[in-house]
């Protein structure tokens, strides 16, 4: 079932191919704010955010979600910024996971605008954003972490490098001497696969990691200090597979990372000095396997090329495994899926599908398949990219 958001678009074709998969570029206007209000409020909890990433003006779109965990547009909300592409990028303009941050706890939400070289910073009520401030973040911001008090974000421009920020009174402030140079070769084409892919805490918060993609295929781990700075330079780690691109943590602190050259996952534990020990990797066949979302057990993972998602379980030995015989397929997507999130109670599923310009929504099955609820269309051209459920 395609449900249009029905609001104005220009687009213009480029033809691009991205790891097989020739798709179009697409640009357009922004979202009109306010072009459809819910009528009935929701309760705190049942809210998915979009970011749009238009280069002529970044937009949040909140829908609330129904019980049956189909949603429903809200509000467009400015973020004051620009969104921007990386160049060669077709389906995942910022070519990066994490460029959208729903932190619960502080309710607090924050985009990047790559464009502008910011982000915006948002109070969470349910589905209602509010008190939107915008900070300077570098030159080519594209991915958002927090934990506690502390927010880091990525910046892919140049060496790359990342920056902190502290939220302890309900608004963010740069933390001094916080940025750190990753050392990359900025030379390297072409730049999606070049740029850094995300940033993340541990579950700790005692180590901030980075992955390098294809320049250096490395999983980076910096030290976090008393202080909120982090350690002179990170532990370099090689990852298992090339370009490691995603990642997130089991339920034992293992990282779970995608890995696109290899089109595979592989698990690692992380040990208190910054190192990673590999404990397995799965391919799962398909192509452009590149982000990755924890839901209710699952690990799914959004497969661009191939035009749907790859199911995974890991064991309590951190040993990863497909769900299904046919590549661990849990579900199906439209075209160019990347950025994915869950819901908070593990029940839902959405996914941005960039070559289509649609938001994709999935109930999760028991046996960790995939049933479509349906399918948001009417985003062709904003170039989408960043997405959060509570």
């Amino acid at each position: 079932m395609k449900r249009s958001l029905r609001v104005p678009a220009r687009t213009l074709l480029a033809s691009v191919t991205f790891a097989g998969l020739t798709a179009a570029a697409l640009a357009a206007a922004p979202v009109t704010a306010g072009a459809q209000v819910r009528q009935a409020h929701i309760a705190i909890g049942d809210a998915v955010f979009v970011q749009t990433n238009a280069t002529t003006g970044n937009q949040i779109l909140a829908y609330s979600r129904s019980t049956s965990g189909s949603l429903s547009f809200v509000h467009a909300y400015n973020t004051h910024g620009r969104g921007a592409r990386a160049s060669g990028a077709v389906v995942d303009p910022l070519a990066s996971q994490g460029s959208l941050l729903y932190d619960p706890a502080g309710a607090l939400l924050i985009a990047v605008n790559g464009g502008s070289g910011t982000i915006t910073s948002f109070r969470v009520s349910g589905d209602t954003l509010s008190d939107t401030r915008v900070l300077p973040a570098g030159r080519f911001p594209v991915s958002v972490t927090s934990h506690g008090a502390l927010v880091y974000v990525l910046d892919a421009a140049g060496l790359g490098a990342v920056r902190g920020f502290d939220e302890s009174h309900r608004s963010l402030s740069p933390i001094a001497r916080s940025v750190r140079n990753l050392g990359l070769n900025p030379a390297l084409t072409p730049q999606y696969l070049n740029t850094p892919g995300q940033v993340g805490f541990s579950p700790n918060g005692a180590q901030l990691i980075v992955t390098t993609k294809d320049n250096g295929s490395d999983i980076d781990v910096f030290a976090v200090k008393a202080n909120g700075s982090l350690s002179a330079a990170p532990v370099v780690n090689p990852s298992a597979e090339p370009i490691p691109f995603g990642f997130v943590f089991d339920a034992h602190g293992r990282l779970v990372v995608t890995e696109a050259g290899g089109s595979d996952v592989s698990t690692y534990g992380l040990d208190a000095d910054g190192s990673i020990t590999h404990a397995s990797t799965v391919a799962d066949g398909q192509a452009a396997p590149c982000w990755v979302a924890s839901v209710g057990g699952w690990y799914y993972v959004a497969n661009a090329g191939s035009a749907d998602i790859s199911g995974y379980q890991v064991s309590d030995g951190g040993t990863a495994s497909l769900i299904t015989a046919n590549g661990g397929i849990a579900g199906t997507t439209d075209a160019g899926p990347i950025d994915l999130a869950g819901s908070s109670n593990g029940q839902f599923l959405y996914v941005e599908t960039g070559g289509a310009g649609a938001l994709d929504e999935f109930s999760v099955n028991s046996d960790g398949t995939l049933t479509s609820l349906g399918s948001i269309t009417g985003l062709s051209g904003t170039g989408i990219e960043g997405i959060v459920a509570s």
